[in-house]
């Protein structure tokens, strides 16, 4: 079953999405439409921004952290203007997609399968009064259902690895690209400094096979006529990131319990040590990534 969509900024139907996703994208879809993670992610990171932040302290909160993500990663894209239209691939609750319109006035398009965040990053976009430039779209970012060439700039945090096909995301990340584009990324990726069996504990948590690395990604940007021009690494701030979430989670779990069961908060802290001990051994890396699109 497929069904047209509309171009946010001209009104005119594109590419149809398809609503059969891939077994990797419908198990992220499912665990982040639950109403546990939902309620999560919207209390302990403060509810605008879900992945990984940037501390300059230890002493800095979850919120503030990842907001400074958002501002860093913004300082790596080109200059942005009220005429530049940017498309978010998996963008949660929207923190990103408000940060940008707000402050640069552009338009953006909030895409992201899970059809209970968008809920609330449309209702989290109304309140701000940023409906206007700020569109939310359900699909997945294997299959962009945007026209060729209509973006200026692809914007992404923490998403990829979730995916099966990222040569597939890649590909359609060029194709949405204008001439001259870019797209800026965050990912979870693997360093390539340990084994497989040391990884396993992280990939049972997000249910998948592998994870990308910067080499893969490079090259694979390279095949789709993305060029990598920019790696901030900064893969320090994983596990003190996911240390801190364990750590706020851990504090509140009373507070949190009539919100989000006992058994996920347990499985969340089983996953969250796994993550902090792959970060701290070096089997991870994290960091800001720039592609740019040949003109």
């Amino acid at each position: 079953m497929t069904t047209p969509v509309t171009r946010p900024e001209t009104g005119q139907v594109t590419r149809p999405v398809t609503r059969a996703y891939s077994p990797a994208a419908e198990t992220a879809r499912a665990y982040y439409n639950s109403a546990d993670a939902d309620a999560f992610y919207a209390a302990i990171w403060g509810g605008e921004d879900i992945h990984i932040g940037i501390y300059d302290t230890p002493q800095d909160d979850i919120a503030a952290a990842s907001r400074r993500t958002v501002a860093a990663l913004a300082s790596l894209a080109p200059a942005l203007t009220a005429s530049r239209h940017v498309l978010d691939i998996g963008a949660g609750f929207g923190g990103a997609a408000r940060y940008l319109a707000s402050r640069f006035g552009c338009r953006v398009t909030a895409l992201n399968l899970s059809e209970r965040e968008n809920e609330r990053n449309r209702a989290l976009t109304d309140a701000q009064g940023l409906a206007g430039l700020v569109s939310v779209i359900d699909g997945a970012f294997e299959d962009i259902p945007l026209a060729t060439a209509s973006v200026d700039l692809v914007w992404s945090q923490d998403a990829l690895l979730h995916s099966a096909d990222r040569n597939g995301v890649f590909a359609e990340v060029a194709r949405v690209l204008r001439p001259g584009g870019a797209f800026v990324l965050t990912d979870i990726m693997d360093s390539g400094r340990c084994d497989a069996a040391s990884l396993a504990p992280v990939l049972a948590r997000i249910y998948l096979a592998d994870l990308g690395s910067l080499a893969a990604y490079q090259a694979m940007g390279e095949a789709s006529g993305l060029v990598l021009t920019e790696w901030r690494d900064m893969r320090e701030q994983l596990p003190r990131h996911y240390a801190k979430v364990a750590a706020e989670l851990a504090r509140r779990r009373g507070e949190l319990a009539g919100q989000i069961s006992d058994a996920y908060m347990d499985r969340m802290l089983a996953g969250l040590a796994a993550w902090i001990e792959a970060g701290e051994r070096g089997c991870l890396d994290w960091g800001l990534m720039r592609f740019d699109r040949s003109a």
